[in-house]
């Protein structure tokens, strides 16, 4: 046996198992992925391969894949995403979508992902995709749904809507290209939409009525600890000159601008003025008591023209260089009074909490009563939670404090919604570059991050955190392993093996049996790439058996799209794995009856279709 025969069945050997560890979920993706690099690395340099221009199969071949413009491409597509999350750049229209339901909200994940199909059909799905996933996310989250449920979806689908016309994908310009050099087949812009469409619309059915039932609600630790609940703090707004509530009249005896809150009290001087508001109008120098969630004392700090005041409870105005309100790396968190700590008994003023702390109360909840006096009246007792803002920097100090316990689980960052309009015009110039073709979408990529964080949109330590490293490692790994199948022949080993195997059967046989061949490969290796080394394979076949070759060019077009059984399939699959919290198991669970649907489809269709 020759060396690069060894080379080759060990390099089916390690992909073979890296599937199977991916699969099995015992050791973390990235631990399975640095194994298969470092198994590829150890092989070629044990069994040294010369590659078909003569050049030897170097440990710089198999890294090069973690420098890769479609990594590269995704890492900054999450960077970008993030932007528009820490803005809540698209709460409007998720809002608006979610109202257009009149109440019916669940069902607004159809529409939407019946839309992104559309879109798909004549735009790169990836921006596609990156557009959506925010918008969808907060639907689901108004509708109670878990962002799992819905995001492999989104990602499906957009490639469902991909595999439709000439442009869907550039695998459908690469195959298509390729056959009209070595052949007289010449596909035009809607050459083989019918078919597709009908391919598609089976898929679609199970993404839309069946795939959400397989899809286990998927949460990170921090989202289970930060799930909404109906507690309730007490806050007070000091209404000033300028103060958005400055003339504001009570309609029912409530105030409109404060409907996510319960106004307790609103302190005129010496006067206290109680429930119901009957022709009260809020005026400078009023003091509103309140009691409201975590999430609405959240919502009132981070809006465009904040409700809360960036004054401390002792009345001195804080030693930031910039207010709280528009830092944008400000946090939330709650800590929680200890017993016999010097807070007991003393009000906020007294207290001098910002002055040892840094950290502004927002609210006090009590949780056995909720009185009803000026928050900085209160007396604080032990077991009182003091909602607090903040740089996590700060919040991080009260670890060592121990007067309050800090719960580590509460701290978020508090969204930067003035900044939303300039995130929403990067996002929009990004898909704009992107969609157009003018440059190519790394290079939109990466220019939006970068616009992303000199903006303000997106701090460092922010960016870093969308970097998902499974991501990462996941990418260069199924890299790796592509270099080594094509460096051994293993790659080409397949095809011919596959031609000389189908000699002699009818046409829907061949047919069937190409499209599961190039479905399987594309999971493992790019589509691009399985739909590059079979286009020669495909139309020979055709040749052989005395057949058009467009049947077989178009199996190959959308058999290369099949890419759902692995989050390396594609990139859309990448880039909803990590807000979706997903596994690798997940997508075999979803993803292999979605591919297996589009084979009998087609395996179906295709003879009516071209008359075979």
């Amino acid at each position: 046996m020759h060396s690069i025969d060894i080379a080759m069945v060990l390099t089916f050997v390690v992909i073979a198992a890296t599937v199977v560890l991916y699969a099995l979920e015992r050791y973390p993706i990235e631990t399975v992925a640095l194994g298969s690099v470092s198994a590829f690395i150890v092989l070629f340099t044990v069994i040294p391969v010369t590659q078909s221009d003569g050049s030897i199969v170097t440990t710089s071949d198999f890294l090069t894949g973690f420098a890769n413009p479609a990594l590269i491409t995704v890492i900054c597509l999450l960077i970008i995403g993030q932007g528009l999350f820490q803005t809540d750049a698209l709460e409007g229209p998720a809002k608006a979508i979610v109202k257009w339901t009149r109440g019916k909200s669940q069902w607004a994940v159809i529409p939407i992902l019946l839309v992104v199909a559309v879109l798909s059909a004549f735009l790169n799905n990836t921006p596609v995709v990156v557009m959506f996933l925010p918008i969808l996310t907060a639907v689901a989250a108004s509708a109670g749904q878990s962002s799992s449920q819905v995001l492999m979806p989104l990602s499906f689908i957009a490639i469902l809507g991909g595999m439709t016309t000439l442009i869907g994908s550039s695998t459908n310009l690469l195959v298509a290209n390729y056959a009209a050099q070595v052949s007289d087949l010449k596909l035009t812009f809607f050459s083989f939409t019918p078919i597709g469409l009908m391919v598609a619309g089976a898929g679609a059915l199970y993404v839309l009525f069946v795939m959400p039932h397989l899809m286990r609600a998927r949460q990170t630790m921090a989202e289970e600890f930060q799930a909404t609940s109906g507690k309730q703090f007490i806050a007070q707004i000091e209404i000033t000159y300028g103060h958005p509530l400055v003339g504001m009249e009570a309609v029912s005896g409530m105030f409109p601008k404060l409907k996510d809150m319960t106004v307790r009290l609103v302190q005129r001087g010496q006067q206290p003025l109680l429930p119901p508001f009957e022709n009260v109008i809020l005026g400078p120098g009023d003091t509103v008591i309140v009691a409201a969630t975590r999430n609405a004392l959240a919502n009132a700090l981070a809006s465009r023209q904040p409700l809360m005041e960036t004054e401390t409870a002792d009345g001195n105005t804080p030693a930031r260089d910039v207010p709280a309100t528009q830092a944008g790396s400000v946090s939330l968190a709650e800590v929680v009074v200890a017993p016999a700590s010097r807070l007991m008994g003393r009000t906020l003023p007294q207290s001098g909490f910002y002055t040892d702390t840094g950290c502004l109360v927002m609210g006090i909840q009590r949780r056995s009563r909720m009185p009803r006096m000026a928050m900085n009246d209160i007396r604080l007792e032990a077991g009182d939670v003091l909602l607090v803002a903040a740089s996590e920097d700060e919040i991080a100090r009260l670890r060592g404090n121990r007067d309050v316990l800090l719960l580590d689980w509460s701290t978020a960052e508090v969204p930067r919604r003035r900044y939303a309009p300039r995130a929403l015009a990067i996002f929009g110039v990004v898909v704009a570059l992107a969609a157009s073709g003018m440059v190519p979408i790394v290079s939109a990529a990466v220019g939006g991050t970068f616009a992303m964080i000199a903006s303000g949109c997106l701090n460092i330590r922010q960016a870093m955190r969308a970097i998902d490293s499974r991501i990462f490692m996941l990418v260069g790994a199924s890299l790796a392993g592509a270099v080594a199948l094509e460096a051994t022949g293993g790659a080409s080993a397949i095809a011919t093996t596959l031609a000389s195997l189908l000699e002699g059967s009818p046409p829907a046989v061949v047919l069937s049996a190409l499209f599961f061949i190039v479905m399987v490969l594309t999971n493992f290796l790019s589509n691009n790439a399985a739909a590059v080394l079979f286009t020669p394979i495909a139309i020979n076949l055709a040749e052989q058996i005395g057949q058009r070759p467009e049947a077989f060019v178009v199996c190959l077009i959308i058999a290369a799209n099949t890419s759902f059984a692995t989050p390396v399939g594609y990139q859309t699959n990448l880039i909803v794995m990590g807000p979706g919290h997903y596994r690798f198991a997940d997508f075999l669970r979803a993803g292999v009856p979605l591919a297996l649907v589009l084979w009998l489809t087609f395996s179906l269709i295709a003879p009516w279709y071209y008359g075979l």
